[in-house]
């Protein structure tokens, strides 16, 4: 009689339907930050709340940053009018070396020298590129080391809920 009981749970288990929506794990609050581009915009949490951040940490002399500026600037044309804000946080270089680089390199993207902003400092980050992604409600919603070009980011973009 016992065993019966032990049967029937595990058939109502076995029953439930594959299809069952996956529990989120939490995300937590993004870091406090500030942030001034080089067009002197100011960016701040409540500035992008209500909007998807991809923060892209580079520097001028990273190979894979390079190769990936092209995916970052199209993520930035595709969707900037459907509230994506892309932040790309230049890393211990001075403006002159940035401004010189983006002289033959323009870039679609708002540029953060790392003086007008925190966030390398509260994202740690210290090696390129680094991405972050920060969803409407203003969670940090994904990350990613390392380039990969647009897919990735497009992925982790979806995740946070780019539409």
């Amino acid at each position: 009689m016992k065993h019966q009981g032990l049967i029937g749970i595990a058939l109502a288990a076995w029953m439930l339907p594959l299809s069952a929506p996956a529990i989120k794990p939490p995300r937590d609050p993004a870091p406090r930050f500030k942030a001034r581009s080089l067009e002197g915009k100011n960016f701040t949490n409540e500035s992008v709340k209500g909007k998807l951040v991809l923060l892209q940490f580079w520097t001028t002399w990273c190979g894979n940053c390079r190769r990936d500026e092209s995916a970052v600037d199209e993520l930035t044309r595709e969707h900037s009018d459907r509230g994506l804000v892309v932040l790309a946080v230049n890393v211990g270089e001075s403006r002159r070396t940035v401004e010189q680089y983006l002289a033959r390199s323009p870039r679609s993207c708002h540029i953060i020298l790392m003086e007008h902003t925190n966030l390398a400092a509260v994202f740690q980050a210290n090696a390129f590129p680094l991405y972050v992604v920060i969803d409407r409600e203003g969670k940090v919603a994904g990350d990613q080391r390392g380039a990969g070009g647009i897919e990735p980011l497009r992925q982790m973009l979806m995740k946070a809920g780019l539409e």
